[in-house]
């Protein structure tokens, strides 16, 4: 993320001009653009011209500025957009001063946002983001055949997205009668074709650092023998120079599930110094504790207080929707129970709720830790 003339500071009015560069500034820009923020960015609007027979009309786009009191937001993850709804407070001769209007922010587009108020945890997530260096699309990319398809993944550090979906022929013809009890050579090919297509087209293999196939059976196999034989056939520079780094994997237990994959010693070697795999290790190392009854862990606002108050925090996890909270009480209780684990010289990860594993996080209740010592269990309360 880039910004440029940064004029704001904590707890005072200010404005600086943004330009994404990764889905990730999307997603956090998603967090900290609230109601009642300025938005200032360019825009196109159709625009209807009346003829000279003053009967028939054109139609055209014009580009303009619009400057919306922000009202709502909302974030695609499919086409890394976010969109933020608004009045309009300034004239333009298009959109007229108080009606609502719709911005696209994407990435490498500059737009300024402005606050009343930037609250610490703001500055600090886009400063963060600010020194973050610009990484591959992806920190892993992943193809994963079912039993009869395959789903293609990007996983980054705040979001994972199923880029594609692609089906095999022989799944609709499941009912009719076959010469043999296993597809044909010739609809494997058409389909690990498919596959190959659909990768090519979602997955650059020069900017994603890790490249994962998965199944169950010896697809994943075949599929990276095919993948060798395509990229020569075609003379695929980049697939034949980053062979190397398709690795295969048994795939996600009998479900075929994507999280169960991401436990394979296989991938959490492959992102060992990812700050994904960083993520996937805690949350699972949570995760076991719990379930084994260790009092090495705890979750909940109350337990995860408490163990904070006798500096038992090693690592804290809590999800983004509690810790970016759009109730000042909920957020300013989340911020400064973070911040307390850090000065304390414990580490805090903040998950973004389209995580791989946020839904894992979120039957913890959105906030857990793990401990430096073993700590009685509390009762942790409604609040």
């Amino acid at each position: 993320m880039k910004l440029k003339e940064k004029e704001f500071a904590v707890n005072q009015m200010g404005r600086v001009i943004i330009i994404p560069e990764e889905s990730d500034d999307l997603w956090i820009l998603y967090n900290i653009i609230n109601p009642g923020d300025y938005v200032t960015s360019d825009t196109s609007r159709k625009v209807h011209h009346q003829l000279h027979d003053g009967k028939n009309t054109t139609a055209s786009r014009v580009r303009l500025s619009v400057h919306l009191k922000v009202t709502g937001r909302d974030f695609d993850k499919d086409s890394s957009t976010l969109h933020v709804t608004g009045r309009n407070l300034e004239p333009n001769g298009y959109v007229a001063v108080g009606s609502f209007h719709t911005l696209t922010l994407e990435c490498n587009k500059p737009f300024e946002l402005h606050k009343k108020i930037w609250k610490h945890d703001v500055v600090e997530a886009l400063q963060e983001r600010e020194n973050h260096e610009v990484c591959p699309d992806a920190e892993l990319a992943v193809t994963l055949f079912q039993q009869d398809h395959a789903e293609i993944y990007l996983i980054e550090k705040g979001v994972t997205a199923m880029v594609s979906k692609v089906e095999t022929s022989s799944s609709g013809t499941a009912g009719r009668k076959s010469s043999s009890s296993s597809p044909s050579s010739n609809t494997k090919n058409v389909f690990f074709r498919e596959v190959f297509s659909a990768f090519i087209k979602h997955v650059d293999l020069n900017k994603v650092k890790n490249t994962v196939i998965a199944s169950e059976d010896l697809k994943k196999d075949k599929f990276r023998r095919f993948m060798i034989s395509e990229a020569k056939r075609m003379k695929m520079r980049s697939v034949e120079e980053n062979i190397g780094r398709i690795v295969v994997a048994a795939g996600g237990g009998c479900n075929g599930d994507l999280k169960d994959l991401l436990g394979e010693s296989t991938v959490m070697d492959l992102m060992k110094d990812s700050k994904v795999g960083l993520q996937i290790r805690a949350l699972r190392k949570v995760w076991d504790m719990v379930s084994s009854d260790s009092d090495r862990a705890c979750y909940g606002l109350k337990s995860v207080e408490n163990a904070q108050e006798m500096g038992a925090i090693e690592t804290l996890l809590i999800s983004d929707e509690l810790y970016r909270n759009d109730e000042v009480a909920t957020r300013k209780r989340y911020d400064c129970l973070v911040k307390a684990v850090k000065n304390s010289g414990g580490d805090a990860l903040v998950y973004s709720s389209m995580h791989v594993l946020a839904e894992q996080l979120q039957q913890l209740t959105g906030v857990a830790a793990i401990l430096r010592f073993p700590l009685p269990a509390f009762d942790d309360d409604a609040y």
